[in-house]
Formats: C-alpha cells, sequence, structure tokens
C-alpha cells in the first residue's frame, strides 16, 4: 500500500511539472504587432505576409496584425494603444506621419514596449528603421520620366503629383528626390496634391493635372499610382505616369500602357526582417543596422513576368 502510495505521489508530481511547464512555455511567448496605416493598400498585405512567414520559421511569437479601415491618425493611436493593452511586447510600426503618434508611442515604450518601423518612421526612437531608401527611389522615378518625356521630344510642360499628405514619411523623402530630378530641367512641376492615398481621389486629382496640361504624373504610392494610372486611361491621353508600390491593379495599368513604370519596394522583406529584429530585440540582443534598406527596383511592361 505504501509503495502504490507513493507511485502514485510520483506520478501526480510529474504530472503537475508538465503543466507548469507548459503554462510557463505559453508565458514565455512574446507578443508581437503589426500597425500599418491602413488595410487598403497590397502593400501591407505582404508586410503582413512577410511577418507571418518569419512567425512561422521563428517560433515561439504570438502575432497579430492591426490596421484602420482608413488612414487616421486617431485611428493609428487607438490601435498602438489597444496593442499595448493587449500585452504587446513589441510592436512593427509604419507610422501615418512624424509626430501624430510620438505620445502613444512614449506611453507605450514606458509600458516596455519595443518599437521598430517599417517603411514609414515617426519623429520618435526605435530600435530599428526598415524602410526604402525613398529619397533615392523617388529620384529614380523622376529620372525615369524625364528620360521617357524626352524619347517623346518633351523637353518641357508642367509635370504634376498626387500624393499621401504632407506629413508622412515615406512619401514626403519620394517626392523631395522625384522634385530633385527636375532640378535644371524644362519642366515645371506643379503643386503637389494630396489624396490621402486614396486611388478614387487621386483619379479625380490627376483628371485635374491633365486638363491642367501636365505632361507627366507620379503617384507617391499605391493608391496615388492607381488613380494617375486610371485617369491616364479614362482621358485617353498620352500623359506619361509614372508611380509607386506593385499591386495587380498597378500591373495591369502597366502591361496596357496607362503607366510607364513603378518603384517596386520589398515590403515581405521589411515584415520578414522586422519580425526577426523583433524577437533578437525581445531576447536582449542589439540589432543592426539601425536603417535596414529594403531596396526598390523599376517595374515596366518589359520587365513583368
Amino acid at each position: 500500500m505504501k509503495k502504490t502510495l507513493t507511485f502514485m505521489v510520483g506520478i501526480l508530481l510529474a504530472a503537475s511539472c508538465i503543466f507548469a511547464g507548459g503554462k510557463k512555455d505559453s508565458e514565455s511567448s512574446s507578443k508581437v504587432y503589426l500597425i500599418t496605416m491602413d488595410q487598403m493598400d497590397q502593400h501591407w498585405v505582404h508586410v503582413n505576409q512577410g511577418c507571418e512567414k518569419a512567425v512561422k520559421e521563428l517560433g515561439g511569437i504570438t502575432y497579430k496584425w492591426l490596421a484602420p479601415d482608413i488612414k487616421d491618425d486617431n485611428k493609428q493611436i487607438e490601435c498602438i494603444n489597444n496593442a499595448v493593452a493587449g500585452g504587446a511586447n513589441a510592436i512593427l510600426l509604419a507610422a501615418n506621419g512624424p509626430n501624430a503618434v510620438t505620445s502613444a508611442l512614449r506611453e507605450a515604450t514606458d509600458a516596455g514596449v519595443k518599437i521598430i518601423y517599417v517603411d514609414s518612421a515617426a519623429d520618435f526612437p526605435a530600435e530599428q528603421t526598415l524602410a526604402t531608401d525613398n529619397e533615392a527611389a523617388g529620384l529614380t522615378a523622376g529620372k525615369e520620366l524625364i528620360k521617357a518625356l524626352s524619347a517623346k521630344g518633351k523637353t518641357s510642360g508642367p509635370i504634376g503629383i498626387v500624393s499621401v499628405n504632407s506629413a508622412t514619411a515615406s512619401t514626403v523623402h519620394r517626392e523631395a528626390g522625384f522634385r530633385k530630378a527636375f532640378e535644371g530641367t524644362g519642366f515645371t512641376i506643379l503643386e503637389t496634391q494630396y489624396c490621402d492615398g486614396d486611388a478614387a481621389r487621386s483619379k479625380d486629382m490627376s483628371a485635374n493635372f491633365i486638363t491642367q496640361g501636365c505632361v507627366g504624373l507620379f503617384g507617391a504610392n499605391e493608391g496615388s499610382t492607381v488613380g494617375v494610372g486610371n485617369a491616364i486611361a479614362e482621358a485617353g491621353t498620352d500623359v506619361i505616369g509614372i508611380g509607386f508600390d506593385k499591386s495587380d491593379m498597378i500591373l495591369t495599368l502597366i502591361k496596357k500602357g496607362y503607366l510607364l513604370a513603378t518603384m517596386a519596394q520589398n515590403p515581405e522583406v521589411m515584415g520578414y526582417e522586422g519580425m526577426k529584429s523583433a524577437e533578437k530585440v525581445l531576447k536582449g540582443e542589439k540589432v543592426s543596422p539601425s536603417y535596414f534598406d529594403t531596396g526598390v527596383s523599376v517595374i515596366t511592361k518589359d520587365t513583368i513576368k
């Protein structure tokens, strides 16, 4: 009887250790949130896919993607607050602008949350930023447009820019690079029009640019680029459009000749490498470099596979 009792106690002790061990593993799982500007662009879908791929490879991470239905500072702040309330250990953030979310980020870091920027940084310290060298990419877009216009014998005329807003760092830098390409040329760049990345509004604004006699148009993000291409298609004009990001719609517009090219980023790399950096930071390791250039490529009709 005594031996039987001892044996049963041993089993219970072993079972309790297994249960405790399982609970510890669950508790040690890091919670990482991705927070993007909105849910509209395929760009963010690809960032999310990169995160999911890394999570599967790394293990030990509980992951969630939060994003407003539309680009809105207050809604993005709400997402950050919800992530902190949900027990986030790290947040991968594509910030709406440099200052809009800084107070929320300060509260998050005070709560021990680590911040990593993907695509667009805020004016607040973070562990790392993973993004395109947007000014260099904008410069490339401008040079590609100038080359195409010159090939058609056009060395002067107005150029229109459709962008997101005047605060989002990524698109502001793209515009700066684009404008730099036209310095010293005979072209005149008109005042930038902001449409919050909404394709329908971007189309209307691009149509206005076309009626003003623009010879070239630049879309600074996915929605802006789709708007540019659709306006050119609807007008049946020889205006040359060029843009940013890669989506099925943008690729279709390039194939049909309504867009010259797009500057394709590598959003999956942003998400994948960002998640790997988050894991390192949460392990107490330092990540390097502080700015990770995820690259860009020029997609034209000839390079679409």
